[in-house]
């Protein structure tokens, strides 16, 4: 799909493309928040119109058969996700082996509410020594695009307050299936 096609779409549905990527083309970009099976289409979309390969993470079955070239055309990075491999360290891998490297990750990793989102993300950016960049869709404001990035530090909850500061208004499609934007290590690291 061309840049136009896609572009002339978002605006027949009334959607705004806000924001832009980083210079930097090795990075993770979080993807939030995650409510409904559009979210993806929207991504791809506006990754189109901004001209970015934006890859993502699949478990390798999506990779089998038919659907195999596809989900490689779309982006898509096959992970092993048995017990005996590691998702975070096959990721650190691939940027290592990439000098251009996008990973959209949505951290919720459900489309349905959760208490916790997944760690993955984080320690991929840390281990890779790559920014965070915050992707959102905004469906309340029909707004869609990519918001500021950061290195993080390994202050998990001054990195998580940043970013729970930049999503703090944006509306999934669903907004009752929001994960709660907190890292089960943040209460870890409470603990007495």
């Amino acid at each position: 799909m061309s840049s136009w096609l896609a572009k002339h779409f978002l605006n027949l549905l009334g959607w705004q493309i806000v924001g832009q990527l980083p210079e930097s083309h090795r990075l993770v970009l979080i993807t939030v928040p995650h409510t409904s099976n559009w979210d993806f289409m929207y991504l791809h979309l506006v990754s189109k119109i901004l001209g970015v390969h934006i890859r993502w993470m699949g478990k390798e079955e999506l990779f089998r058969g038919p659907l195999g070239p596809i989900s490689r055309a779309l982006g898509g990075i096959p992970v092993k996700r048995s017990r005996s491999t590691n998702m975070v360290a096959q990721m650190i891998q691939a940027f290592q082996e990439h000098d251009e490297l996008i990973l959209a990750v949505p951290p919720a990793a459900t489309r349905s509410k959760s208490d916790y989102w997944r760690s993955g993300f984080y320690h991929i950016a840390m281990g890779a020594q790559v920014p965070i960049t915050m992707g959102f869709l905004d469906y309340q404001r029909k707004r869609a695009g990519f918001g500021p990035s950061f290195v993080p530090t390994g202050d998990i909850k001054a990195d998580m307050d940043k970013i729970r500061a930049f999503y703090a208004d944006i509306q999934g499609k669903f907004p009752e299936d929001k994960s709660i934007i907190r890292l089960k290590a943040e209460d870890e690291s409470n603990k007495p």
